[in-house]
This record gives structure tokens, C-alpha cells and sequence, in this order.
């Protein structure tokens, strides 16, 4: 029975994840809450990242040093990047990098000091769990949410992605913030304010990682509108979805 660490980033979706667990009970630590339990078969760690890059980091650090995971899985929301991402998909990162971070000219822009790398690789194998998970997700969207609330919202037929996810701590809300970073990496198709912190502390201990990212927005002037919405109708319903399928392929 292996040992397996869900992180979500937002409230609602840990709160659809613990309904799920049928035993579970909680630890305080560093004042978050480890809930502990069952879930398909394995031990389960559900716990709330924070916002931003050192709540992530904190929190993937302790859940190491106190419940030894043997796979994290990182769920949440972000806004979309490249061309042909729209609010709905799904992004499973097969990488993650910190898009504000920068040592030059000691070291070349992006790269982590210490560690000769920018992009830290998800786990091949938690990815194609996830992409699998997430692929059943979005065919049951319509069956979770209703035909309103999808027109509503402007979700049409969501898609799988899979790709490069970057983290900074900045909400990017602005068409001009969003291009620049278009920009400067054209491959990203998403942008958070956490995966690449949690996926550099999971490298530290060389546990697999993989994240998956609904996109609630397209990272621009529009990012705020209907966010709570979204969390309510949409994203909560895939986290949960994805979580139960993913750890019964694991």
C-alpha cells in the first residue's frame, strides 16, 4: 500500500477530496492541517499548499519530513498560456519552472542555483496516470455540471493537455503580463504560484511529483470574473474526479 501525498491548492477541492476519505483524521503542523486516511486502496495525505511559492515549498517540505509520501500529486487551478488553452482544460505539467526567478548573471536566467536545472521533470509515470485520470474528467463534465452553468461559464469541450507549467508569486491578471510571458516561453501552457516550488522540493528528496492544473482563466484582464463560480461548479468537481481515478490506476 503505497503512501501518497494529494496537495490542493484551493479549499473547495481539498474539501471534495476529503469526502472522499471515509477514515480521515487530522495533524496540525506549522499551522496547516495534514489530513490522514484511504483512498482506493492507499494511505492518503491531504493537505493545502498556500498561496505562493514559499507556502508550497513549506508545506511539501514538512509533509516529507513528517509522512514520508512516496508519490505527491499536486491538484489546483491556473490561468492559460499558450494558444489553443482555454478555461476548462485540463494542463498536466510534464515539467515546472519558477518563470520570476532569475540569478544572472551568476547563473543563466530561470535555473535554480545549486541545482543546474530550470525545468524540474514530473514523474513519467504520474503524468500518464493523470493524463488518463484527467481525460475521464472532462468526459464526465457534463454529467457534474449543469448545460446552464457550462454556457454560463463558456465551456464548450474541454481538452487534455500536457506540457510545461510555470509558478511565480504573482496573480497574473493582465493581457500585457500574460503576452510577456508568452513571450519569453512559448512553450508554457499555464502559469500558477506554486507547482515549480513543490516540484523542486520533491526533487530535493527524490520523491515523484506530478501536477495537474484546471484552467480557470486565460491569465489576463479577465482573470478575477467568475472565479468563485468556477471554483464552485467546475474545478472542484475535476480535482475530486481526477484524484479517485488517478489513485486507482497507481
Amino acid at each position: 500500500m503505497a503512501r501518497i501525498a494529494v496537495i490542493s491548492a484551493v479549499h473547495e477541492e481539498l474539501a471534495e477530496i476529503l469526502a472522499l476519505m471515509p477514515d480521515e483524521r487530522v495533524q496540525r503542523v506549522a499551522g496547516r492541517e495534514f489530513w490522514l486516511g484511504h483512498l482506493q486502496g492507499h494511505e492518503v495525505v491531504a493537505v493545502l499548499s498556500g498561496i505562493g511559492k514559499v507556502a508550497g515549498a513549506t508545506t511539501a517540505a514538512i509533509l516529507h519530513e513528517r509522512f514520508a509520501p512516496q508519490y505527491v500529486l499536486f491538484t489546483g487551478v491556473a490561468g492559460g498560456l499558450a494558444p489553443g488553452v482555454a478555461v476548462g482544460d485540463v494542463v498536466v505539467g510534464t515539467h515546472c519552472l519558477q518563470h520570476d526567478l532569475s540569478a544572472a548573471p551568476l547563473f543563466p536566467r530561470w535555473e535554480v542555483p545549486g541545482t543546474g536545472t530550470s525545468r524540474f521533470a514530473a514523474d513519467a509515470v504520474l503524468v500518464q496516470v493523470l493524463t488518463e485520470a484527467a481525460r475521464d474528467a472532462v468526459t464526465w463534465l457534463p454529467k457534474l455540471v449543469s448545460a446552464e452553468t457550462l454556457r454560463a461559464l463558456g465551456l464548450h469541450r474541454p481538452t487534455v493537455h500536457r506540457g510545461l507549467i510555470v509558478s511565480g508569486d504573482r496573480f497574473i491578471t493582465s493581457a500585457a503580463e500574460s503576452q510577456a510571458l508568452r513571450e519569453a516561453l512559448p512553450e508554457a501552457l499555464a502559469v500558477d504560484m506554486e507547482s515549480a516550488a513543490v516540484a523542486q522540493v520533491c526533487w530535493d528528496y527524490g520523491t515523484p511529483f506530478a501536477a495537474v492544473r484546471t484552467l480557470s482563466d486565460r491569465a489576463d484582464d479577465e482573470a478575477h470574473v467568475d472565479f468563485q463560480a468556477f471554483m464552485r461548479d467546475v474545478a472542484r468537481h475535476y480535482s475530486a474526479r481526477i484524484v479517485r481515478k488517478a489513485l486507482n490506476l497507481l
